[in-house]
């Protein structure tokens, strides 16, 4: 009886330290996307965040307006969207930053965005996660984009903030005014109509299998260019390749298929197989 008395309690044990696991594992998933570390800290400013979410049903469209805040849209097998909505807001005491987070509104019926918003020192910050065949209609004036693993009509905006962009295909259009672009695709060849995307002032970097099939043209107005594609190298003068200045290259990848388009009016531009271990 004292044996299986002492089998219970080390059940038990295990058992409520597996959930201890769970509940941490879940609580760092939420940190990731809505703690402090991942914004800026507005100096010493007190401030106060809110975790929101809701699932809507899938209807298509997914249309987001982020004033303030970042956007990042992940591909599921799913039949309805999930939106999570990190509302933050800053301020000169706690109890004055909280009025402002808590009015503020997520509006999901039919554009995805935040209502009563404050004049200054706050954001809203969305993660979404949507079905693989999905359209998008991204915009923020103020962070960054990024869509995983999604099909169809894509179109996307941010005036300031980088872009990554992986495994998308459909008919993909979009820029940033001032930020890195990330260009990841996978596969043989381009699903959908062509992909064409730029950002004005930054890097951008576009990743491929080496067998993969597409008619490519990236290019930069001002900066220099690598690439480890045979097709995608930039002209020589006197033997020697350009470091800087405008340079543009379009070919057809291992007999052509889909246009890819990625180019940026001011900075490096890098073309990579995946399995590159350049950066």
């Amino acid at each position: 009886m004292k044996n299986l008395y002492l089998r219970f309690l080390l059940l038990l044990t295990a058992l409520c330290l597996f959930g201890t696991v769970g509940l941490a594992n879940e609580n760092t998933l939420e940190d990731n996307f809505c703690s402090k570390k991942n914004y800026s800290s507005w100096g010493d400013r007190a401030y106060e965040s809110d975790l929101r979410e809701t699932t809507i049903p899938a209807s298509g469209l997914v249309k987001v307006d982020s004033k303030n805040g970042r956007i990042n849209v992940i591909g599921e097998n799913r039949s309805d969207v999930l939106v999570r909505a990190c509302v933050k807001a800053w301020a000169d005491s706690k109890s004055e930053a909280k009025s402002k987070v808590d009015a503020i509104r997520i509006e999901t019926s039919s554009t995805i965005s935040a209502v009563n918003t404050p004049k200054k020192d706050w954001s809203v910050s969305y993660e979404i996660r949507v079905p693989n065949s999905s359209n998008l209609d991204l915009l923020t004036r103020n962070g960054r984009i990024g869509i995983d693993a999604v099909q169809g009509q894509i179109k996307f905006e941010t005036y300031n903030g980088r872009v990554s962009l992986n495994d998308v295909s459909g008919d993909v259009k979009g820029m940033t005014r001032n930020g890195r672009l990330s260009v990841k695709l996978s596969g043989t060849a381009y699903q959908g109509n062509g992909l064409n995307v730029e950002t004005r002032n930054g890097r951008v970097s576009l990743y491929m299998p080496s067998t993969y099939a597409a008619n490519v043209e990236v290019g930069t107005g001002n900066g220099r260019f690598s690439s480890d594609f045979d097709e995608l190298q930039v002209e020589k003068i006197n033997g020697k390749k350009r470091r800087w200045g405008s340079q543009k290259v379009s070919a057809s990848i291992n007999g052509g298929g889909a246009p890819i388009r990625v180019m940026t009016g001011n900075g490096r531009v890098s073309v990579r197989s995946n399995s590159s271990s350049k950066p």
